[in-house]
């Protein structure tokens, strides 16, 4: 994915890269100040909303996280989360910093089996959904627009609005 913002700010970094810690808040040099939203657009994928955020262990890119607004940290998505939900543009891990697409076509980490046209659901893989039906697990505003292996194995194209999950019982 090659996603070019809308409207370039200096400093920041490029949608796919990842950032270290020297980067974060509280820096006097230019770039994106945890929590900023930009919008970004893709020759294949179009416009897409990304979100900068820390990262956490484990995070590869179409990691699916829940983020904090108190403090932009992210967790990788499992069961019973709540809380806003984002899909990590690169592999970035704890002390980097980097963005997440929160709108749009995203490329995300999917399970085996995944299908098109499916709801998403948090799994127990960190990071990764399925469209199994879990009460509680739903991801809402999120649904599938490939099956698993498109475009790559184990990444699904999905369809997103700031999702979000609430552990609420209807699936």
């Amino acid at each position: 994915m090659a996603y070019v913002p809308h409207t370039p700010n200096l400093g920041f970094p490029p949608i796919a890269a990842t950032l270290p810690a020297s980067n974060a808040a509280g820096r006097s040099t230019p770039g994106p100040w945890l929590g900023d939203v930009i919008r970004a657009q893709d020759p294949v994928y179009g416009v897409g909303e990304f979100i900068y955020l820390a990262g956490v262990a484990s995070t590869a890119v179409g990691s699916w996280v829940v983020y904090n607004p108190d403090d932009w940290s992210t967790v990788l998505l499992g069961p019973d989360m709540i809380g806003s939900v984002a899909v990590a543009m690169s592999a970035n891990i704890n002390g980097q910093f980097g963005w997440y697409q929160i709108k749009g076509k995203a490329i995300g980490k999917a399970l085996a089996g995944f299908l098109d046209n499916a709801n998403v659901y948090a799994t127990v893989t960190p990071g990764s959904v399925d469209d199994a039906v879990v009460a509680g697990d739903r991801v809402k505003n999120a649904k599938g627009a490939s099956a698993v292996g498109v475009p790559a194995a184990g990444l699904a194209e999905f369809e997103i609005d700031r999702p979000f999950a609430d552990d609420g019982l209807a699936a």
